[in-house]
């Protein structure tokens, strides 16, 4: 029986925390915190944004530029080649 009565004393206890957690979490003052909060995340979220779009800007021009390089490279190498080549054949 004592099991039973504990078991209902937690219960209510639980029913009345919520209740007053609710009305706690509704409150103007609590909404008021929820509203500042949500929108300094959300200018964290645009400042990040901003970053991320300069970051993959500047690393599309870096692997622009590699490519470049490695084009280049490429055009020395074959020029050398065919030079090796002309040279052997005289």
């Amino acid at each position: 029986m004592l099991k039973h009565a504990k078991e209902a004393a937690l219960f209510a206890g639980g029913l009345l925390f919520g209740t007053i957690g609710v009305k706690i979490l509704s409150s103007k003052d609590a909404k008021k915190v929820y509203t500042y909060t949500t929108a300094a995340a959300l200018r964290m979220k645009e400042s990040v944004m901003r970053t991320v779009t300069t970051v993959q800007e500047n690393c599309a021009d870096i692997v622009a530029s590699a490519k470049d390089i490695n084009e280049q490279r490429e055009q020395e190498l074959d020029a050398e080649s065919q030079l090796q080549e002309a040279e052997t054949a005289n």
